[in-house]
């Protein structure tokens, strides 16, 4: 060790290679012959910052030290990120929780409501409203309003109301797909002149085609779950002329004639095809037992690739006053059942105001209970003239 004070001495060179001592003037390594002249000169780095108003040794930087801010701004979003935040709702039970793709708060887990659950259409003269109601998780049953044009230039409304089998597979899609299918029939053959007890007859018949088609597509119910049954609903449809009103159906959906003059009495215009409807016809009960028991509503005939030969009921009346046609699914007769029940819920300016009349026809089953589905269609007779509000 070095006496004290006295400045250490520098380490000896060594070869870059081998690590030998190198002798002052070496052009090359003694012990391994490394040519001294291939080492790199010392780069010239930037001189050492004084701190302080001292030299600081092992500070260094390779750049020049810039002023640093009072402040560091954060990065940007991601506006992808934003706008896929922005884009998924939030839940309107908790109003905390993002709602997933399937329908669900991740939050708290509640259902959110769907584009089917209470859906409302005014077309023209004509009317519907169709709610998930009180107890059922998804709306099952469908509707389809529209007017047509008749070869002598008059017009005819069109309501067709579908219920669902909720026994079934894919009843939702079994019941927009017939009345969609009635609907467009309906309104394709009328311009061309055939009778509107016809039309709906064959709109009937669409209808139970487009769903015998929900059995046979790939993900259809018989593939892969062969215990259910193929997709099925019921059906109930009106046509009304400037002096006819045609009712066409299958199933326990029905259609009512409500005159505008209430001191005249309203009437039922379908017979159901159900248990209770069968035990009435052949004198075994009274209406008030058959509908009173636990199998009134089991339907004896429906729409769908399981269902029994299809033999669409249809019906025609020339009324000799103004009412309205109400079509409905049983969510709505279950409780107005009778036509003078029926009646007295019904607003006395319905054939004016046809959307109103269908919102207070549906409150009615909702304040009852709204233990099913319910739709409503309401449609004044006569239909009114061309161009006199409709479209």
């Amino acid at each position: 060790m070095p006496p004290p004070h006295t400045p250490p001495q520098a380490a000896p060179p060594t070869c870059p290679s081998c690590a030998e001592p190198l002798e002052p003037g070496d052009r090359y390594c003694g012990a391994c012959g490394y040519d001294l002249s291939a080492v790199p000169p010392r780069p010239d780095d930037q001189p050492t910052l004084t701190l302080n108003g001292s030299a600081q040794a092992g500070v260094r930087f390779d750049r020049p030290a810039s002023p640093e801010p009072e402040e560091y701004p954060l990065q940007a979003p991601d506006p992808r990120a934003a706008a896929e935040a922005a884009a998924q709702p939030v839940c309107v039970a908790c109003r905390a929780g993002r709602v997933d793709r399937d329908g669900y708060c991740e939050h708290c887990g509640h259902a959110q409501p769907r584009e089917r659950d209470h859906m409302e259409r005014e077309f023209g003269p004509l009317a519907a409203v169709s709610d998930r109601g009180l107890r059922h998780h998804r709306n099952e049953d469908s509707f389809a309003v529209g007017t047509a044009a008749l070869p002598d230039g008059a017009r005819a409304s069109v309501a067709i109301v579908c219920d669902g089998v909720s026994s079934a597979t894919r009843p939702d899609e079994a019941s927009e797909a017939a009345a969609r299918a009635a609907h467009d029939a309906v309104l394709a053959a009328l311009p061309q002149g055939t009778h509107p007890q016809q039309a709906l007859h064959d709109g009937i018949v669409a209808a139970a085609r487009a769903v015998n088609a929900l059995a046979d597509e790939p993900g259809g119910a018989r593939e892969h779950s062969p215990h259910q049954n193929a997709p099925a609903c019921t059906i109930v449809g009106t046509v009304v002329t400037s002096g006819l009103l045609v009712v066409g159906w299958v199933g326990d959906s029905r259609a009512y004639w409500v005159p505008a003059d209430r001191s005249t009495p309203a009437a039922r215009l379908t017979e159901d095809d159900s248990w209770a409807a069968q035990m009435v016809s052949a004198g075994l009960m009274n209406e008030a037992e058959a509908y009173a028991d636990e199998r009134a509503h089991a339907i004896t005939g429906w729409l769908g690739a399981d269902a029994y030969e299809l033999e669409p009921h249809t019906a025609s009346f020339k009324p000799d006053r103004p009412g309205v046609v109400i079509v409905c699914t049983d969510g709505l007769w279950n409780y107005a059942e009778a036509a003078e029940e029926l009646a007295r819920v019904l607003p006395p300016d319905a054939a004016l105001r046809p959307l109103h009349s269908a919102r207070v026809l549906v409150g009615h089953a909702l304040d009852g209970g709204g233990h099913d589905n319910v739709t409503v269609a309401v449609v004044p007779f006569p239909a009114p003239a061309a161009g006199a509000g409709s479209l």
